[in-house]
């Protein structure tokens, strides 16, 4: 059977042959006196068949074998078998005995090598493994003259995993009357398959219906990695999923033939990079030498730069700009232009301005000096204008306007230009640019500064212009001095005055210099600045700004507006809710690094979410699988709408969702220790009694901000509680909707008024009247402090989920786990109290563990071992014939040789162990020591209550 992503591989049949006849491949067996008979047969459209019959139903005891011959393995891990069969109804037959069946045995036997006989193997269970026992969904009943008329049933069944060259299928009758018309034996694996540029060959499914098997691809001729390693998974139904990296086209080569091929690009086309892009025709102005080019050739005289993309056609240099006028202004001058005809192709003309002075005779212009000024600039100007200052008074001087662009520095030509020749006039003299403070007393500074750099002429005098720093500049004071130095005299003790200065020539006055401050001194101090006190004046002042800006923020953070949890599925359109509650993020930001596990509607991946200006950070990424129903789009994306409302420490945060691209994918921070239920087992008896609390409080932390949220979770579990590498206990999965509606095979999951609920930790009112609310979550809270404090114990252990419920009822809890401090049981006995009214709330819980984690001693008192009628956490030591199997059923057997060598090989012996006697046996990690302390102790009591029941 084969389909577009199947391939199922005959290895052996019970068919018809070419000419009619049964392929002679049974070999059949009976216990009690009748086989499997091969004979003639009609199916449902009256065609004749070939069949393997057995009916003898009059008979009790029968046990009724065929079997096929040996088939070979392949390969293949896991095995499928169609059986095409009929089944008479046995009401059907008159006078029929009550041990008439309708069903039928499947079984297998693995051998390296065809070596079965007529009596090898042996005719029972052992050693034929069972696949299952076959039933029909028809039977028949009616009869004619030309024989039965049958009803076909098919079934498939699989097993595995298979690891011998070989096996033989057999077929179990035990009392029915049936007809077995034909059986495919097949493996499932993946084609050979061209997909992300990359070659995958055939892959064989793996040994379970959900296991992923990891394939390496190896990418097709001119293709490079862009992300390694290059994996699919081929699940159990031989379908490829799950792709990670993938192989691109290398530059100068283009993806053909639906990206199997990478063909290089034809003369005249180019590309650039690696990629699924196309090749592209060369730009204007550019040629190609070979084929596989990745890029073009600019022609003669033109040229790109290391900035333009390669598809920019090649560009040349502009002509001159147009139409130079000039505006003199004594020193000054204003230059305008018109751009160039012709700018080589290019967006990107600046111009620049070369000045030379020329003097006042024949002789050579030479470049302007760095003290002549240009606004905005002299070089890269992008506008047609500019501003020239501070030229020399009664000076020629020439300008020449370049044109440049992007490539003129690739040409070896000089830029083209337009020059203008201008004469300045008479001028004021240029600003004076230092000024400093000679001395100063307690009313006068003397100040002293130097010649502007361009006099223009004879300096007249000087004027110089001061104000006190508090007061406005019309305020000022102007004082005239012939000399460069002046004593202002006249001014207040410890004030700080702001000072400018000028300077006059026969032109008049230059421009005023930039503002200059200076402080006469205090009578008080001599040795010390004032300036020295602003900062603490400055800083005194800016503390009581931040003192008022914490008490806005306090005010406000005491009086927030409650934020209530809205529920998606309240949206006329729950893809609305989506857009609302979760950020969309690109696919390009998201790297699916390796699968981790599988969800109920997909995979689930880490890898690496890097989004634009932020670092890139671990995530986890659940994926929504191909071929998913507008249903289960909805569903699945509806946990992303209830998370995305959520924001706090000790709850699962949402990073954003991907549904415009596929595969659709829920991303969330990366929780390294996975689940606590799971985590805790593996590190069995490794924390303080402080650690633990610490996690339930941060546990109770996120249940009470969902509870003011008004969110009820419905499957707080530790199974459902994430640990970071920190030991943040952080909750999460917030999915069980979908549980309460749809028929889920987890038996975790029971059903309960006809929806799916997790008994063993959910409230009395919710399991019989489906009362979820916040007290609900309390009384699965308590269930999860009992969890953490056993280390991941399974709660109620083996008792069946109906046993829970009449427990619960006639008012029984679990008891406290080894080393629970009596505080912690006291409180997981209030969280399930049978009125939730009666119940602790969050915001209770989580003061109380704040107190015990700040009162250490209150966590010192345990309760006493003691034996309740339904503690199952310490196995009875009665049921184990050795100590060794006592220790396996403890968990602890990791120590038999330790006891074994040290003769605690009794049961009497053991009991009487004390810690030294532990300690002796080389049990050194503290957790053990305690359970294995405390069994012993179990153990102890378990025979003095014998004892006294005998006495």
């Amino acid at each position: 059977h084969s389909s577009q992503h199947t391939i199922k591989k005959n290895l052996g049949t019970l068919s018809h042959k070419p000419d009619g006849k049964m392929e002679k491949s049974g070999l059949t067996y009976s216990v009690s006196g009748q086989q499997w008979e091969e004979v003639s047969g009609y199916d449902e459209n009256m065609n004749t068949i070939r069949t393997y019959q057995v009916c003898n139903v009059f008979d009790n005891n029968q046990n009724n074998w065929v079997r096929t011959k040996y088939i070979r393995r392949r390969g293949a891990q896991r095995i499928h078998v169609e059986m095409k069969f009929s089944v008479r109804d046995c009401s059907s037959i008159p006078n029929v005995p009550g041990s008439c069946k309708e069903t039928f045995n499947l079984y297998y036997y693995e051998s390296d090598a065809d070596t079965a006989t007529r009596t090898s193997p042996a005719w029972m269970e052992n050693p034929w493994i069972k696949v299952d026992t076959i039933a029909a969904d028809e039977s028949f009943s009616q009869v004619d003259l030309g024989g039965r008329v049958m009803k076909i049933n098919t079934e498939v069944r699989s097993f595995g995993p298979v690891s011998r060259n070989g096996f033989y299928l057999a077929f179990q009758d035990y009392g029915g009357c049936m007809s077995l018309i034909a059986v495919r034996v097949f493996y499932r694996k993946c084609p050979r398959i061209i997909t992300n540029g990359a070659l995958f060959q055939e892959t064989l499914s793996g040994a379970e219906s959900t296991s992923l098997v990891a394939a390496r691809g190896v990418c097709i001729p001119n293709a490079e990695e862009v992300d390694v390693p290059i994996k699919l998974y081929c699940n159990g139904d031989g379908e490829w999923m799950v792709p990670i990296g993938r192989c691109m086209c290398k530059a100068g080569n283009e993806a053909v033939e639906n990206g199997t091929v990478c063909r290089a690009c034809p003369s005249g086309f180019f590309k650039p990079t690696q990629g699924d892009e196309s090749c592209m025709q060369c730009p204007i102005n550019s040629r190609t030498t070979s084929e596989g080019a990745i890029n073009c050739i600019c022609r003669n005289g033109y040229y790109r730069t290391d900035s333009d993309p390669l598809q920019m056609p090649c560009t040349t240099v502009p002509s001159a700009p147009q139409n130079v006028i000039s505006s003199v202004n004594e020193t000054s001058v204003m230059l305008e232009w018109m751009p160039p005809r012709d700018s080589g192709g290019r967006e990107d003309v600046v111009f620049n301005i070369i000045c030379k002075s020329c003097g006042g005779g024949r002789g050579g212009c030479t470049r302007c000096g760095d003290n002549v000024q240009f606004l905005p600039r002299q070089l890269g100007l992008t506008e047609s204008r500019v501003y020239i200052s501070d030229l020399l008074a009664h000076t020629q001087y020439t300008f020449e306007v370049q044109a440049v662009n992007g490539v003129s520095d690739q040409s070896p030509y000089s830029p083209q230009y337009a020059s203008v020749n201008i004469t300045t006039n008479q001028a004021a003299p240029s600003t004076v640019s230092i000024m400093h403070q000679v001395s100063r007393t307690v009313d006068s500074i003397t100040l002293t500064w130097s010649q502007p750099d361009q006099p223009n002429g004879v300096i007249l005098d000087y004027e110089l212009q001061y104000y006190e720093k508090d007061q406005s500049e019309y305020n000022s004071t102007t004082i005239r001095s012939q000399t460069n130095t002046v004593v202002i005299r006249g001014l207040k003790p410890g004030s700080i005055y702001v000072f400018q200065v000028r300077a006059r020539t026969v032109a008049g006055f230059g421009r005023y210099s930039g503002k200059m401050y200076f402080q006469t001194m205090t009578e008080e101090e001599y040795n010390t600045s004032i300036q020295e006190k602003l900062p603490l004046i400055i800083g005194s002042a800016a503390a009581g700004l931040v003192f008022l800006i914490a008490v806005v923020v306090i005010i406000i953070v005491l009086t927030p507006g409650m934020k209530i949890y809205i529920d998606p599925f309240t949206y006329e359109d729950p893809n609305e809710a989506v857009r609302e509650f979760a950020k969309e993020i690109d696919i390009s930001c998201v790297k699916i690094e390796q699968v981790i596990g599988a969800g109920e509607f997909g995979e689930v991946c880490s890898g690496n979410l890097k989004l634009p200006g932020k670092r890139e950070m671990f995530v986890a990424i659940k994926t929504l699988k191909s071929g998913y129903t507008e249903k289960q789009r909805r569903d699945f994306l509806s946990e992303a709408s209830i998370m995305g409302q959520f924001d706090h420490p000790n709850v699962i945060h949402l990073e954003g969702v991907v549904t415009k691209s596929s595969p659709v994918m829920i991303i969330t921070e990366f929780m390294e220790n996975g689940s606590l239920d799971s985590f805790l087992r593996q590190n069995d008896g490794q924390f303080t009694v402080i650690q633990l609390v610490g996690m339930l409080r941060g546990i109770a932390s996120g249940m009470k901000y969902l509870a003011d949220m008004n969110y009820v979770h419905r499957d707080l579990a530790a199974r459902n509680i994430l640990v970071n590498s920190n030991l943040v206990c952080k909750v999460s999965d917030f999915g069980l909707s979908r549980f309460l509606e749809d028929d889920t095979s987890d038996p975790t999951y029971t059903s309960a008024l006809g929806g799916k609920i997790p008994i063993r930790w959910t409230a009395p009112e919710a399991i019989q009247y489906r009362k979820f609310t916040s007290a609900s979550d309390v009384w699965s809270y308590g269930i999860v402090m009992w969890e953490v404090m056993s280390y991941g114990e399974r709660p109620y252990w083996d008792m069946t989920n109906q046993d829970v419920i009449n427990a619960i009822e006639q008012d029984y809890r679990l008891p406290p786990p080894m080393d629970c401090p009596s505080a912690l049981h006291q409180l997981m006995l209030d969280c399930w109290q049978k009125d939730r009214n009666n119940r602790p709330k969050f915001s209770q819980i989580v003061n109380n563990l704040d107190k015990m984690i700040r009162n250490p001693n209150m966590l010192k008192a345990m309760t006493p071992v003691h034996l309740p009628l339904l503690d199952r956490s310490i196995p009875d030591f009665s049921s184990f014939s050795t100590v060794d199997e006592w220790l396996d059923a403890i968990k602890m057997g990791q120590y038999k040789d330790n006891f074994a060598n040290a003769d605690f090989t009794t049961f009497d012996v053991v009991s009487q162990m004390t810690m030294d006697d532990i300690l002796r046996v080389g049990v050194t990690l503290a957790g053990h020591q305690k359970k294995i302390l405390n069994s012993v102790q179990m153990m102890r009591a378990q025979m003095n209550q014998i004892q006294s029941v005998e006495v």
